[in-house]
């Protein structure tokens, strides 16, 4: 941070706070305020009640008028701040309940800066329990407040003693209905929101997904964190292009608990209070599909499973393959037209039972787990996506003619003689069973996508692409041998079936784009390029066993079976990519879940100098890294380090807030903040400590984890809870 001479408005901010903290200053400062017209904050008690009868509840709400431009901060600040907080002092026998915190705003400062608080005017209610009994004739409800309001640029500690005096009385004199029931719309509501919601834990966190319906403009999840938990950047997006569907990342470790808020078009906000949200556990009920929904899912489902089946006779394996067929039922059956399409339609139900087969299958890996983790959002499992991403990008390679994914030749010599023998209509039957299996070559790119997919679909759906596309690979079959006549219709096999086998392994590609895209919105940038890398050694490994499968390049001419010292190869560079970069980003988390909800990364905040300022002022540790994404010693720094459980708990434990100066695009801020210290390039770790006397520690370029807790246990615990 650029270097500089305190301006009298920080020195007279920091004087305030100061004064806040000695007791004896504080009626002084009060009284100091309710002179100044220009003061930031006007606070004052209401109740609903002019008189106090005995046992009976009275309302009485902490009324805070805050000037233009400033803010107060709700019970989580966000970034940096102190909640509102009020200290009753009651007569004998009255009983004060916690405050009811109306739904905060999401406040965003010029440098970016998030506030969890309150613009405006406010009022924060709590229920007063008189006794049975009152033998004076009048009591007071005292209460001392204190808040902390900040602008863009500055911030300023304020409190006040206040009171409230009330006859007492046998009857209720009601007062201030208006305000109480203004602000009492904006309490949150306990329990399940009113449209569809589902709250479960993905690697890193909390997930939320929800459909609140068009009418709602913002959707805005407001944490409340325990003491010393870590929250990281909250992120709302929406997955689907119709932004019916919100989606809110919760970064956390541990439980948490918090208010969903829905803003209309018409600017009205409502709040959903939850309370201890678990990872791993989805609590309220899936988003529901409608008839309607549901029946155009289905009909969608069928057409692309026919589409796909229907131009998988387009295949270099399959078209030669249909007149061939025809030409055998024909000799089989002489010139009997209904004996033709009775084995045509013997050959079409033997693909059925191949495909019904497939979809069997479908159906038991998804019962053989877990059924409850069988839902329509399978795609928000970060195994789910790689598994999808991996068959996809391998598939691809297949249609490219990198390598071909078949049968061994015995075994498909052998079901082509089983089916000859046969002969007749069961020798049909077993021709179309057989015929998907024979020419898996170019149907495995098809089938093995559709497999994939159908892991995270329903039931009926799942079954109906298969049969959808066992009636578009049969379709031709089943005409022509009701009409075959149409014969001659039939292309000519050609170099035009391979380009367009090639050209069908681009959206395979796509696919794979997509749902790296996906991947990163799930686990990060770091997390796509480790699957790249181990995409790259799958793809080393087909590519490897695809050259032996080409006379023309065969480094062994009288074998097209690779030599067993490249299938151990290949087998080792699969397994080791899948252990060092596939299981750290994906499989790992998920199956230590339960050690990985008592660890997190530090939840790094965006530097800024108001951040640093505001962060001093109140009274915390800060510890800046200056890092950048292509800084190699910065990123080594982070991951071996500053990850370590032992550096995340004693951040927690010292009360220290985490910025990050990120420098990977060219900023002046941080750029200035860097000559400060004499440095024109990152790393740089600075702890500012909470006594801006002592001047900042500056820790090594190459750290070590002992370095780290060296500096750190010489350092002052600060007692407060972190601000985030």
């Amino acid at each position: 941070m650029k270097s500089s001479h305190l301006t009298w408005k920080t020195i007279a901010v920091f004087c305030s706070y100061l004064l806040l903290t000695f007791q004896g200053t504080e009626v002084a400062l009060a009284s100091l305020q309710s002179r100044d017209p220009k003061r930031v904050v006007q606070a004052l008690l209401v109740a609903n009640s002019s008189t106090v009868v005995p046992g009976k509840t009275l309302q009485v709400g902490l009324l805070l008028r805050i000037l233009p431009g400033w803010h107060t901060f709700w019970k989580n600040p966000g970034n940096i701040g102190i909640p509102i907080a009020i200290d009753w002092k009651l007569p004998d026998g009255f009983k004060a309940s916690a405050l009811r915190w109306p739904i905060p705003e999401h406040i965003i400062l010029e440098d970016g800066v998030v506030d969890y608080g309150y613009r405006g005017e406010i009022l924060l209610i709590a229920t007063i329990q008189p006794p049975d009994q009152l033998d004076a004739k009048e009591v007071t409800i005292n209460g001392h407040v204190t808040w902390l309001a900040c602008a863009d640029s500055s911030c300023a500690p304020g409190g006040a003693d206040l009171s409230l005096t009330f006859p007492v009385s046998t009857h209720v004199a009601s007062k201030n209905d208006p305000l109480f029931k203004q602000f009492e719309q904006l309490l949150p509501f306990p329990g399940n929101p009113p449209f569809p919601i589902v709250l479960s834990g993905y690697a890193s966190g909390i997930e939320i997904r929800a459909q609140p319906g068009d009418n709602v403009k913002r959707l805005l999840f407001f944490p409340l964190p325990a003491p010393h938990q870590l929250i990281g950047k909250i992120k709302t997006y929406h997955p689907s292009p119709d932004k019916k569907e919100w989606v809110i990342r919760v970064p956390v470790n541990g439980h948490l608990s918090g208010i969903l808020v829905t803003e209309d078009v018409n600017s009205i906000r409502r709040g959903y209070e939850f309370d201890n949200i678990s990872p791993g556990s989805t609590l309220f009920q899936a988003i529901p599909v409608g008839r309607a929904q549901a029946s155009s899912i289905l009909l969608q489902a069928i057409f692309y499973g026919f589409l796909g089946g229907l131009v998988l006779n387009l295949m270099p394996c399959i078209l030669p393959v249909i007149s061939l067929k025809i030409f055998s039922f024909i000799q089989q059956a002489g010139e009997n037209r209904r004996r033709i399409a009775y084995h045509g339609l013997a050959f079409t139900a033997g693909i059925f039972f191949w495909f019904s087969l497939l979809a069997s299958l479908v159906l038991a890996l998804k019962y053989s787990g877990d059924i409850s983790n069988w839902t329509a959002f399978q795609f928000q499992s970060p195994v789910f996506n790689l598994v999808v991403i991996v068959v996809t990008f391998i598939l691809a390679l297949n249609m490219f003619g990198v390598f071909e994914i078949s049968i061994p030749s015995t075994a498909a010599t052998g079901l082509a003689h089983l089916a000859e023998r046969k002969g007749g209509l069961w020798g049909a039957f077993f021709q179309g069973a057989f015929t998907t299996l024979l020419a898996t070559p170019c149907t495995s790119p098809f089938l093995g996508t559709a497999f994939s997919l159908s892991l995270g679909q329903s039931n009926v759906t799942a079954f109906a692409v298969f049969m959808a596309a066992a009636s578009g690979l049969a379709f031709p079959y089943l005409i022509l041998s009701i009409q075959t006549s149409w014969i001659r219709f039939i292309p000519k096999p050609g170099l035009w079936t391979e380009l367009i086998k090639q050209l069908m392994g681009f959206p395979l590609l796509a696919t794979t784009i997509w749902l790296l895209a996906v991947l990163g919105n799930q686990l990060g940038v770091s997390a796509i390029v480790a699957t790249l890398a181990f995409l790259l050694c799958l793809a080393i490994c087909c590519w490897s066993l695809g050259i032996f499968k080409n006379d023309g390049r065969n480094f062994r001419q009288h074998s097209s079976s690779p030599p067993w010292w490249l299938l151990l190869a290949c087998l080792a560079i699969a397994v080791s990519a899948t252990y060092y970069l596939a299981w750290p980003y994906v499989v790992k988390p998920y199956a230590t879940r339960a050690q990985a909800s008592k660890y997190s990364k530090i939840p790094w905040i965006p530097y800024s100098e108001s951040v640093l300022h505001r962060a001093h002022t109140v009274g915390y540790h800060v510890f800046v890294n200056f890092t950048a994404d292509w800084c190699l010693s910065c990123k080594f720094n982070e991951k071996t380090v500053l990850d370590r459980p032992a550096i995340v708990a004693a951040f927690q434990s010292k009360g220290i807030v985490p910025l990050k100066a990120d420098w990977t695009n060219w900023d002046p801020i941080i750029c200035a903040a860097l000559h400060s210290f004499g440095r024109v390039s990152v790393p740089l770790y600075v702890l500012y400590l909470a006594k801006k006397s002592e001047a900042p520690i500056i820790l090594p370029e190459f750290l070590t984890e002992a370095e780290v807790l060296d500096a750190l246990e010489g350092i002052q615990t600060v007692e407060k809870a972190l601000p985030f």
